[in-house]
């Protein structure tokens, strides 16, 4: 049996590979946890990004939603100036009182006409009218305005109505001013 010199150190054993394997240990060793982290910040990374990419889609969403209710009530405020001036013609029909019958007549037909037209636009425009005596308070729709007790009629019933109420698809207008029933 004959001794490499090559592989023989200088106190004249033969090397070993488990002694190679000493020296390299710690070298794997770190590797391993230098792996371990990199995988470990890769997760977070990845966690990172798919928390951005759903708070992102949560955002457009919200956005898109706001977008399609400002498109749906965009002509609101126009309805909402509108609104007094029915109320008005409303009060000449009740009010007018000429010199013949015959003239009070036709100045209420003009009249009748014109917020028959300004109805048939709300109606193309899904503007509703509330708010008629005969209803039940409602104080998502109504604003009582007065109180009145009288027999026969239900707790909260609305006597008389101020100015009607009005809904624009499903938001309110204006809400309806009426007089109340308490008992």
């Amino acid at each position: 049996m004959s001794v490499d010199k090559k592989k023989t150190p200088k106190n004249g054993s033969p090397a070993t590979e488990t002694a190679k394997r000493k020296t390299a240990k710690p070298k794997i060793s770190n590797d391993k946890k230098k792996i371990a982290e990199l995988k470990k910040q890769i997760a977070e990374l990845e966690d990172n990004r798919l928390r951005l990419k759903a708070e992102f889609e949560n955002f457009r969403k919200r956005r898109d939603k706001e977008m399609l209710r400002l498109m749906e009530y965009d002509g609101e405020a126009i309805l909402k100036d509108l609104l007094p001036i029915v109320d008005d013609l409303e009060r000449v029909v009740g009010a007018v009182k000429s010199k013949t019958k015959k003239d009070d007549a036709q100045i209420k037909d003009g009249i009748k006409l014109i917020i028959s037209k300004i109805d048939k636009n709300f109606k193309n425009w899904q503007v509703k009218a509330f708010g008629e005596p005969g209803e039940i308070l409602d104080i998502d729709l109504h604003d009582a305005m007065m109180v009145k007790n009288e027999e026969g009629k239900k707790d909260n019933e609305i006597l008389e109505v101020f100015e009607k109420g009005y809904k624009y698809k499903d938001h309110v207008l204006r809400h309806a001013k009426v007089i109340v029933n308490k008992e």
